[in-house]
């Protein structure tokens, strides 16, 4: 069965819009809806924007979807994680805003909002996307793959010259919760010039070294040091998972990513779409709907600090 949310989920943070902090309320949606936004700001031009693949628009550091109109969210990757982890297949992100706001992060303070708000079973049948054949795309050294598996499993490495980071690898079978318990709270992270390119390009504008682990050489510069000590690999794995979702249902495949990032895992959707042979659309039976993500996560599988909201 499809899933929305039962109340709305307030989520009021750090992101900036002309000065002042964006509001944004992620609302229940009928079945077979999906997931978009609406940007409540926007009156003479169509508000509506679709969180689906082939709405992203090129953006080097984020995820980015736009409409015809050129209206525009960006940075909605950990909120999209946040909804696939959570196995919501429908909602309507009501948004004052262009940028999705930053909370900590992380997915968790979604999650934590999504569970406070409770999810209500809707009688569709999820629709999921089951890789038949393998596709792949590169750019240089970065390479991003989907082959065929039962259920979705995320398989990345990282590599960066900062000693704090260096050489990364990890792989985990997405099924019970395990998005929740073990990538929901890593953060995004990046290096300082990052952190300056970010807001010369007008995003990130709230973002601090408590919302976002910063890296200089061989330091740590985020006040307590990082959550894992494996956490921007995990970050990089959440980052997949929401860039993932905007295939408009989940993915049973595998997702090999080496040094891979948001346009990358989006060319790679691109390429599976324009593969006819490489996919089917199927509706989820009964053991299929067990395997994917957030299917069966309760309160106890969010990282203590979360917890409580």
């Amino acid at each position: 069965m499809q899933n929305t949310l039962k109340s709305p989920a307030d989520f009021a943070g750090f992101g900036l819009h002309g000065g002042r902090p964006v509001r944004m309320v992620v609302r229940p949606a009928p079945a077979d809806h999906g997931i978009w936004f609406c940007r409540t700001d926007v009156a003479d031009r169509d508000p509506l924007v679709p969180a689906r693949w082939d709405a992203v628009t090129p953006s080097r550091l984020c995820t980015v979807v736009e409409n015809g109109d050129g209206v525009s969210v960006s940075t909605i990757e950990h909120l999209m994680a946040a909804l696939a982890g959570m196995a919501i297949n429908n909602a309507l992100v009501e948004i004052d805003g262009p940028e999705v706001p930053i909370l900590d992060g992380s997915a968790a303070p979604f999650i934590a909002g999504f569970m406070a708000a409770g999810l209500e079973e809707q009688d569709q049948p999820v629709r999921a996307v089951r890789v038949r054949e393998p596709v792949e795309v590169r750019d240089g050294a970065a390479m991003a793959r989907l082959e065929p598996a039962d259920m979705l499993e995320i398989d990345f490495r990282i590599e960066f010259e900062d000693a704090a980071i260096g050489v990364q690898e990890r792989r985990l079978n997405m099924a019970n919760g395990a998005f929740v318990r073990e990538l929901s709270d890593s953060r995004t992270f990046c290096r300082q010039s990052d952190v300056d390119a970010m807001r010369a390009g007008g995003l990130a504008l709230g973002g601090t070294l408590e919302n976002a682990v910063v890296f200089a050489g061989d330091k740590v510069l985020s006040p307590g040091g990082l959550r894992h000590a494996d956490e921007p690999v995990r970050h990089k794995m959440l980052d997949a998972l929401g860039d993932l979702s905007l295939a408009g249902g989940p993915i049973l495949g595998r997702y090999v990513g080496n040094r891979a990032g948001h346009a990358l895992t989006n060319r790679l959707l691109r390429a599976l779409f324009a593969t006819p042979s490489a996919y089917e659309i199927v509706d989820c039976g009964p053991g299929t709907l067990g395997k994917l993500p957030g299917v069966g996560v309760h309160l106890g599988d969010l990282p203590a600090r979360n917890a409580a909201g």
